[in-house]
């Protein structure tokens, strides 16, 4: 599963955290993650096994734990974005949903289903389009 949000500016919070992807977690999850003292402490609150990789890319391998993943989907993110030559913060979490859901449909990506993406989208008030395409993207 992937997850993307704005968990606010600045410093990444505990709370934030927990609000954004603690109800997708459980005890038998594994977090991922770069070296940042937020992500520590989530998960030792949590009581989850954490392995935490800095970025001075030198160890990116821990057995079958990694976190290139995350790297690619940022990387992919990023080169997405440049198009748009920076977005507002406001509509940062309307950019994060359409490029996730673009991602994971990657495979589908036809004229018909981006024709369709788009008539649907028309039909619901941006904030029920922003939510049902949050809600499809976990799936």
């Amino acid at each position: 599963m992937t997850f993307s949000g704005v968990l606010g500016r600045g410093r990444i919070r505990t709370a934030k955290l927990d609000e954004a992807i603690g109800f997708h977690l459980s005890n038998s999850n594994v977090l991922c993650t770069d070296s940042w003292r937020a992500f520590s402490s989530y998960a030792n609150q949590k009581g989850l096994a954490h392995y935490r990789f800095k970025s001075d890319g030198k160890q990116r391998v821990k057995g079958v734990y990694h976190i290139q993943n995350v790297n690619s989907y940022h990387s992919r993110l990023k080169k997405w974005m440049d198009r748009f030559n920076g977005v507002a913060t406001k509509y940062l979490e309307h950019y994060l949903t359409w490029f996730r859901y673009l991602d994971c449909k990657e495979y589908e990506n036809t004229a018909s289903n981006k024709k369709n993406m788009l008539v649907s989208s028309c039909l619901f008030s941006v904030k029920d389009t922003n939510a049902r395409l949050r809600r499809m993207a976990y799936f």
